[in-house]
C-alpha cells in the first residue's frame, strides 16, 4: 500500500502550508496519508474555529518550529502506529515554516526510510547567483538532496534552476504544480450576483465597524454598475505590498476618467506587525473610492469575493507561490499580476493578465475596462487552468510519485517523463505531468 506521512502544519492551524496540506489529504483515501503536525499553541498562528480533523491520522506532537529533531519525528510516527519503511516522509518546506537549515537538514539526514520535500518558496530569478536561486537555496539544496528521494517543486522556472546547479540529482526533482480548489456554484455566477453577495455580507454579517459598513452602503460599491472594483484578499501581510493597490487605482482612474475605480482590500491582521502595517493601510482609506475592510472572509465567502472583483489585484514582494491566487482561479476570477517567478509562470498559463511592469499592467487594465467580453476569455482560462491542476489532480500525482518511489520495480514509465524535464521544456499539464505513469 502506498502510504504518505506529510510533515506540515495542519488545520486547525491557519497559514497557507495548512491548507496545502489539507487540500491535499482531503483528496486522498483515509488509508493513503497522515500527518505529523505542530502543537496547535505551539505553531504561534491563529486558529481557524472547528475542524474536523481524523484524531487517527493526524499528530500534534511537534513542539514548535524550533524544536525540530529526527526523534520528533519518530516519536510521531510511532504515535500514529505507522511503519517507517512502509511510508513516504512528505515535509512541506518553506522557510519561515523551517527556520534553522542546519536542524532542518540535521534531521533530514538522520531520518531512516523514504523522504520527500515540496519546496515552496524557491527562486529562479534572484540576482544572487547565475541559476536565479538564492545563496541560502543552493546552499540548504546541497545539503539536503543526497539524502532525499525527490524534491518537488512548482514550477519550470525553479526545475530548471535546481537542476542546472545539481544536474547529477536531476531525477530527483519533480514538478507538481500547486493545487487549485474547484467552486462551481461559484464560477457560474455572475459578476452582479457575487457583487450583492458580497455586499449583503458585509453590511449585515462582517464584524467590520459602523463608520465601513454605512460608507459601502451609501456609497453602494459593490451594486452600482458604473464603477470598476479593483480588489485584493488575504491576511494584510506587509510583503503583499497592498499599498500599492491604491496607487494603481489612482493610476488607473487617471487614464479611464470616465470609469469609476474603487479599490477594496480584504482581510485582517494576524499578528502585531501585521496590526501595525494595517494602521499605515489605514492611512489611505477615505471611504469612497478607497477601502480598507479588515473583516476575516471564511472559506465560503472568499472566492464569492474574488469573483464580485472586476479584477483581482496582486503584486507581493515575493512571488514563489499563492494560495489567493489558487482560490481565485477556481472562482473564475479575472487577476491582474505581477509577472515574476512562479506565481508569473501560473498566472501566464491560466491566460491572467500579467506584467513585470506596474504602468503597462495598469494599461493593461485600461483596455480591459474598455473591453469587457474579455474578462469572460479570462475566466474561462482560469477554469481551465483550475481544471487541470485541481486538488484531486494534484494529490493524485503525490501519491503516483510516493507510489514510484516505495516501488520502483513498477515506475519504468516515469522514465520518459524524467528525461522530457532533463532537456528543459516547457511544462504544459497535459503532456508533462512529472510524476505521471
Amino acid at each position: 500500500m502506498t502510504h504518505v506521512m506529510f510533515i506540515s502544519p495542519y488545520k486547525p492551524i491557519m497559514c497557507g502550508i495548512a491548507d496545502y496540506t489539507s487540500f491535499l489529504s482531503e483528496r486522498m483515501p483515509l488509508s493513503n496519508w497522515g500527518v505529523l503536525s505542530f502543537d496547535i499553541q505551539g505553531y504561534g498562528a491563529p486558529l481557524a474555529g472547528n475542524h474536523k480533523a481524523h484524531p487517527a491520522q493526524v499528530y500534534y506532537g511537534i513542539p514548535d518550529r524550533e524544536s525540530i529533531s529526527a526523534s520528533v519525528i519518530e516519536r510521531g510516527i510511532l504515535g500514529l502506529g505507522v511503519r517507517a519503511q512502509e511510508s513516504i516522509l512528505w515535509f512541506q518546506h518553506e522557510f519561515g515554516l523551517w527556520p534553522d537549515d542546519h536542524k532542518f537538514t540535521s534531521m533530514i539526514r538522520n531520518l531512516k526510510g523514504n523522504k520527500v520535500i515540496t519546496f515552496h518558496t524557491l527562486h529562479f530569478q534572484s540576482a544572487e547567483r547565475p541559476s536565479g536561486l538564492r545563496i541560502n537555496e543552493e546552499n540548504l539544496l546541497r545539503e539536503l538532496l543526497p539524502y532525499v528521494d525527490a524534491i518537488t517543486v512548482f514550477s519550470q522556472g525553479v526545475y530548471q534552476a535546481v537542476t542546472s546547479v545539481f544536474p547529477e540529482h536531476w531525477k530527483k526533482v519533480h514538478i507538481i504544480g500547486h493545487g487549485v480548489p474547484s467552486y462551481p456554484e461559484i464560477a457560474r455566477m455572475s459578476r452582479r450576483e457575487a457583487k450583492e453577495k458580497l455586499h449583503d455580507f458585509l453590511i449585515h454579517e462582517s464584524d467590520l465597524p459602523a463608520k465601513a459598513k454605512k460608507a459601502l452602503h451609501n456609497q453602494r460599491t459593490f451594486l452600482r454598475q458604473d464603477v470598476t472594483i479593483l480588489g485584493e484578499t488575504g491576511f494584510l501581510c506587509p510583503g503583499k505590498q497592498s499599498e500599492i493597490l491604491y496607487h494603481a487605482r489612482d493610476t488607473l482612474q487617471e487614464v479611464s476618467p470616465s470609469q469609476g475605480i474603487v479599490a477594496v482590500r480584504i482581510g485582517p491582521p494576524r499578528d502585531g506587525t501585521q496590526k501595525i502595517y494595517a494602521g499605515d493601510l489605514s492611512e489611505h482609506q477615505n471611504y469612497t473610492e478607497k477601502f480598507l475592510l479588515q473583516t476575516w472572509l471564511s472559506p465560503d465567502m472568499l472566492p464569492v469575493a474574488q469573483r464580485a472583483f472586476d479584477i483581482n489585484w496582486y503584486w507581493p514582494k515575493q512571488c514563489t507561490q499563492s494560495g489567493i491566487i489558487a482560490h481565485a482561479l477556481g472562482a473564475g476570477a479575472t487577476i491582474a499580476g505581477r509577472d515574476m517567478e512562479g506565481t508569473g509562470e501560473t498566472l501566464r498559463q491560466a491566460g491572467a493578465i500579467t506584467d513585470r511592469r506596474l504602468n503597462r499592467l495598469v494599461r493593461k487594465m485600461r483596455h480591459l475596462i474598455e473591453h469587457p467580453d474579455m474578462a469572460d476569455d479570462i475566466a474561462q482560462k482560469a477554469l481551465q487552468y483550475s481544471s487541470d491542476y485541481s486538488w484531486d489532480n494534484q494529490a493524485a500525482e503525490h501519491l503516483r510519485l510516493a507510489k514510484n518511489i516505495l516501488y520502483p520495480e513498477d515506475s519504468a514509465g516515469l522514465r520518459w517523463i524524467e528525461r522530457v524535464n532533463s532537456i528543459g521544456l516547457q511544462h504544459q499539464p497535459s503532456e508533462t505531468r512529472v510524476v505521471t505513469v
